[in-house]
């Protein structure tokens, strides 16, 4: 009996051992579980974050390189269509942009410089011919810019001639710095009016060139007749554009021309009202 009680404690003792390993080895399992989701998660949220600030980083670069590849791509445009429309024509319609711009800056600073405070040099000119005489006169004159300055000095020159002789020199100055002052205008009016014709001409020519291929190929194929008349009319589109450019400088100098003679004119009467109120002329 003895026997059979101590083999019945040891087979307990080693089930209750068994069962207290396998459970230990389940929490161990679980708890090895457990860390290997959590440091999976961490890895993701890591990657994650990573690939966020790389996103971040791109869309950066790719909002400061934005600006370079429209500029980029608005240059290779031109370039492309000024190729396309043949370099012939085209350069023909360029030359006109540049020498009308060139002379409509060089006019807009001369009209600019010959602008001047009439109504200041009136007063200037009066005092001077209240204190000094017509030689003081004459000297503010000689120290002020633009065409109503000179045709006062003309004026004054020719004062001691009597008021007839100072009215016809005043008149005739002021015809000279009117043709000073609208100098160049008329080339300007030239290109205006070459650059579209330019245009039209190369797209006659172009227009010739696509019935030409045309008739080789045989076929009045929809590509060979776009591809032609396309390129034709590049050539028009420019001129006209070299001709709207052109007009607006060419509006504003007429208009600043028109400004400076009224206002020559308007000084010149004061001139004369000034030279019999001061008895200079008679």
């Amino acid at each position: 009996m003895k026997r059979i009680f101590l083999s019945l404690a040891m087979s307990v003792a080693l089930t209750v051992g068994g069962v207290a390993t396998s459970f230990a080895e389940t929490e161990n399992t679980a708890d090895s579980v457990e860390n290997t989701a959590a440091d999976s998660a961490a890895k993701a949220e890591a990657e994650a974050a990573k690939m966020e600030a790389e996103k971040a980083e791109a869309t950066a670069m790719q909002v400061e390189e934005a600006p370079e590849e429209v500029e980029k791509s608005f240059h290779q445009a031109i370039k492309q269509k000024f190729i396309e429309g043949g370099p012939g024509f085209m350069s023909f319609v360029l030359i006109c942009l540049i020498l009308g711009l060139a002379m409509s800056i060089e006019r807009i600073l001369y009209l600019n410089m010959a602008t001047t405070n009439s109504a200041k040099l009136i007063g200037q000119v009066e005092d001077a011919l209240k204190s000094g005489g017509v030689e003081a006169a004459k000297e503010v004159c000689r120290n002020t810019r633009g065409p109503v300055a000179s045709i006062f000095y003309q004026g004054l020159d020719r004062a001691d001639q009597g008021l007839e002789m100072v009215e016809k020199s005043v008149v005739s100055y002021g015809s000279v710095q009117m043709g000073l002052l609208e100098k160049g205008l008329s080339w300007i009016s030239l290109f205006i009016a070459l650059a579209p014709m330019l245009g039209f001409f190369g797209t006659v020519i172009g227009m010739i060139e696509a019935f030409d291929a045309i008739a080789a190929a045989n076929n009045i194929s929809p590509g060979v007749v776009a591809s032609g008349i396309g390129v034709a009319l590049i050539t028009t589109v420019s001129g006209l554009l070299v001709a709207m450019v052109l007009q607006v400088f060419y509006n504003y100098l007429v208009a600043k021309v028109d400004s400076i003679v009224n206002d020559m004119e308007d000084a010149s009467i004061s001139l004369i009202d000034i030279l019999i109120k001061n008895q200079v002329a008679k």
